[in-house]
This record gives structure tokens, sequence and C-alpha cells, in this order.
């Protein structure tokens, strides 16, 4: 199994497309890429802790690539828009790709450019690509959020 980080906006409907995933084989939402050590979601939504919103993804790469999550990502969100998605403004709203191994550094490189080479976006991609470095999984209220309230 791998791992992999992406914050794409709120995280709610995020972790709902990729749950969707065929090898994906578990989903959690947390907050990644700040400073503060296990931060609430009231610190994190103060936009001071630096945090993005972020799904991890444990995913079968037997069944789905890295590649093909990055598909996914592009699709989830407008990777355009710096610190926002939709009505949603703030730095924990970034677009972020957080790799877990320079391999995963070079094909989310490789993927965005090619984003940025395709036409598929009007505005230029501003999507951070970071290394990882801690994943703080967020209040157990946050987990299968859509599920929970019977949205799709």
């Amino acid at each position: 199994m791998e791992k992999a980080t992406f914050g794409a906006g709120c995280f709610w409907g995020v972790e709902y497309a990729f749950k969707k995933v065929d090898g994906v084989v578990s989903t959690a939402v947390g907050y990644a890429g700040g400073t503060t050590d296990n931060p609430t979601y009231e610190q994190v939504c103060s936009g001071r802790t630096g945090h993005a919103e972020v799904v991890q993804v444990e995913f079968d790469p037997a069944k789905v690539s890295y590649d093909q999550l990055l598909d996914v990502f592009w699709t989830v969100h407008n990777p355009t828009t710096l610190n926002r998605q939709g009505p949603d403004i703030g730095t924990q709203y970034r677009s972020a790709i957080f790799t877990h191994s320079p391999e995963q550094e070079a094909t989310a490189r490789d993927s965005m450019a090619k984003k940025s080479e395709s036409g598929a976006f009007r505005d230029p991609i501003v999507t951070e690509i970071t290394p990882f470095s801690a994943f703080y999984r967020a209040e157990e209220y946050h987990q299968d959020y859509f599920e929970k309230q019977g949205r799709h």
C-alpha cells in the first residue's frame, strides 16, 4: 500500500471523490503543510496555522496508479484559484499536492506540466507541490462527512 495527500479545497467532497476510486483502500481528512502540531478545525479555519485541508489516500498501486489519482485531483477542484475553492477563501483551501517520495514528486510535476500545456484550464495552475511532512487527522465528525449527512 502507498499513501497520497491532496489539498483541493473543502475536504468533504474531495474525500468522497477519492473513496469512489477502485484501488483506494481508505481515506482520511485532516490537515497538512502548516506549523502547528495537532491543530483543531477552528485553528486551521483561522488561517494562522498554515495548514491546508487535505485528504490522505491509502491506495493499492497494483489497482490504481498515483498518476490516476492525480487525474482525479485535477478534476475535483479548480487548481487555478489561489487560496480559494468556490465560496471557501483562505490558505487552508489552497490547491496542494504533498508528495511522499521523490517518485511522487516527479510524477506530480510531470502531471501538472501536462495539465498546464493541455489547455484544460484558461488560467495558470497555482497548485503547490511540496514534500509531505506531517498529517493531522481531522475531528471524527469530518470523516466520511457526506455519507454521514446522507449527501453524495
